[in-house]
């Protein structure tokens, strides 16, 4: 049976400028390698690989997220880096005016969308 190490995060972007942009100068994440087929990045030791893609169309839903300790700070300092996040006015899913939603568990999420429209996610959990 294999043995699974490290995991990589893939997406794809239709512009790579931007993607490198939003990666490096809002997420704050160490570009790694630029070459004819993907960025890479170093996402705080996970390694993001985002293909060049030409029709790329985001998947429904969320694809990548991040556990923050404090979901207000990391929502706060994001917002001052540039971020969006989403609202979904949803019925069964109210958000605060950060757009934060607190489960039935406790755990909360807040969303928001890179160059591309990859929906991403920040979430502080309870343990």
């Amino acid at each position: 049976m294999p043995v699974l190490h490290k995991l990589i995060g893939f997406l794809n972007t239709n512009d790579p400028e931007k993607a490198k942009a939003f990666y490096t100068g809002v997420l704050g994440f160490r570009l790694l390698t630029d070459d004819n087929f993907a960025v890479s990045f170093d996402a705080n030791g996970t390694m993001l690989r985002i293909g060049k893609a030409q029709n790329h169309k985001p998947a429904q839903g969320t694809v990548l997220g991040w556990e923050v300790d404090d979901i207000h700070a990391a929502v706060r300092d994001l917002v001052a880096a540039g971020v969006h996040f989403e609202q979904w006015n949803l019925p069964f899913m109210q958000q605060d005016d950060s757009g934060v939603w607190v489960a039935p568990t406790g755990d909360e999420v807040a969303w928001f969308k890179d160059p591309d429209g990859n929906v991403l996610s920040i979430s502080q959990h309870i343990h």
